[in-house]
């Protein structure tokens, strides 16, 4: 059998310059629509409503609101399901790791793009309410990776919410007085690609770092999941990787452009790290996140980030990963979180 070769395009900044230019213009629409009918308190009503990951009821919302949802209740054409389903099973097959790797690798990953990070930290949830927003996404990710809720529909409520409260912040956002266009545009389609490989592409990463023997078939599988997922999220599809190969490329360059110091990546890193240490079963072990975050990010993004510097040895950062005696610390174990409970295998 012929070798397969993988094309992969390059992603120079006459291709990611228009995207730091752009928002998701459906979402926004609804959003302004809202917003001209009812101003700050309707936007603000909204805000309560998606931001309540549970409550998936459309009765009370707008015909906006029931419209933008509607027409969002359905996989991208041509989605290929077989391979979708790879990638959840993918996910269930590693989740425990996977959860860890959510907190000590992909967030802090993200805040260290600056000007994608203005956006949390002028929102400030992420700072006041670092535990709220950490269940809110471990319960997004876990949630879209429950079968049923695919096939009930559930799952395409919960992604189109997502969607329109991105679209929400963006206008708040704007309307706050304190953005700065020099950032591009608050959640941006850059920023939203980014996002996106922080929760595929980066992840594979983190388990490749603690040496797990995954086929590539597997990996690719799960880049197409969150692929797709990106799409159902305002995406542009052309924006996102086709392949691994790509997926590095991407990366790199989204990287080149957007990594560098700031006191939004850097206070909310440490918001992360104060809660994951308020998590530790004992306080010996308070600064092991810190460690965690090294291990994977590696020094140079660490040091971008002000993780602080701590002294554990990797390959017994390894070992733990692999045995769950921080049930707490490395979410290896059922979390103590009502919201997390449910979705807990």
């Amino acid at each position: 059998m012929p070798k397969v070769i993988k094309t992969s395009r390059s992603f120079p900044d006459l291709f990611l310059d228009p995207l730091r230019q752009m928002g998701d213009p459906a979402a926004d629409r609804a959003i302004q629509q809202i917003a001209e009918q009812g101003g700050h308190q309707a936007v603000g009503s909204l805000m309560k409503y998606l931001t309540n990951y549970e409550l998936l009821g459309l009765e009370e919302q707008s015909v906006a609101v029931k419209e933008f949802i509607s027409q969002q209740m359905a996989l991208p054409n041509a989605t290929d399901l077989q391979k979708f389903n790879k990638g959840i099973a993918f996910f269930w097959q590693h989740y425990r790791l996977i959860s860890l790797l959510l907190g000590t690798y992909s967030l802090p990953y993200c805040y260290a793009g600056a000007n994608g990070a203005q956006v949390l930290w002028i929102s400030e949830r992420i700072k006041s309410m670092t535990y709220q927003r950490l269940e809110e996404t471990g319960a997004f990710v876990f949630g879209v990776m429950q079968e049923k809720d695919w096939t009930y529909g559930r799952n395409f409520i919960r992604i189109a919410k997502i969607r329109l409260l991105h679209a929400a912040v963006r206008w708040y956002t704007l309307q706050s007085g304190r953005w700065n266009e020099d950032w591009g545009y608050p959640i941006c389609q850059e920023d939203m690609v980014g996002t996106n490989l922080s929760f595929s592409y980066i992840i594979i990463r983190g388990l490749r770092k603690l040496n797990l023997s995954i086929s590539e078939a597997d990996e690719e599988a799960y880049l197409y999941f969150w692929n797709t997922v990106g799409q159902m999220l305002g995406v542009q599809k052309e924006a996102l990787p086709d392949n691994l190969l790509e997926a590095y490329h991407l990366d790199r360059a989204i990287a080149r452009r957007q990594f560098r110091p700031s006191e939004a990546g850097t206070g909310l890193t440490r918001a992360l790290l104060q809660t994951m240490e308020q998590q530790t079963p004992q306080p010996s072990l308070s600064n092991l996140p810190a460690a965690q975050m090294r291990f994977f990010l590696g020094d140079e993004i660490a040091d971008l980030l002000e993780v602080p510097k701590v002294e554990w040895e990797d390959r017994f950062l390894k070992m733990v990963f692999q045995i769950p005696i921080f049930p707490q610390l490395l979410t290896l174990q059922r979390p103590n979180s009502a919201v997390m409970e449910k979705y807990w295998r």
